[in-house]
């Protein structure tokens, strides 16, 4: 049943992303070229899935378990720390430099083209490095 529903889920995450347009990286760098070409309809589709998921935050805080009876995860912590802060800024740099991120990457596959494959193997060749590489900054520079 867990996995029916996360087939569902991901069809509609999939679906969601083709329909507004988040795989199409013209669109995504139209909408982060606020001094050129500005394109603001992406504002929607955040919009459209930040409320959603307020929504959903404020059912999952009254629940103790999901609806097929696994445990909720935890609340994500709201400390602004370093590992955010470079994680976030590495996320909009390659975000603003390829107009895809890891959900429209692999929903853009579809689409065919090497540079589609070179992206998903970059970013999981970053995914792999990135945990060795913060237990070498954390040794290296501990955090506050």
């Amino acid at each position: 049943m867990q996995l029916l529903f996360a087939f569902i889920a991901g069809g509609l995450f999939g679906a969601g992303l083709f329909t507004s347009g988040m795989t199409d990286t013209t669109k995504v760098q139209g909408w982060l070229d606020v001094f050129g070409n500005w394109d603001p309809t992406l504002a929607f589709v955040m919009g459209g899935a930040m409320v959603p998921m307020a929504i959903a935050w404020i059912i999952a805080e009254k629940r103790k378990s999901s609806v097929l009876g696994t445990p909720l995860p935890p609340k994500p912590s709201t400390t602004i720390d370093r590992n955010l802060a470079l994680g976030s800024v590495m996320f909009g740099l390659g975000w603003g430099l390829a107009g895809l991120c890891p959900g429209p990457v692999i929903a853009s596959l579809s689409y065919g083209g090497s540079s589609l494959w070179i992206f998903l193997i970059a970013m999981l060749s970053g995914m792999l490095v990135a945990p060795h590489l913060r237990l070498r900054l954390d040794r290296q520079l501990p955090a506050e």
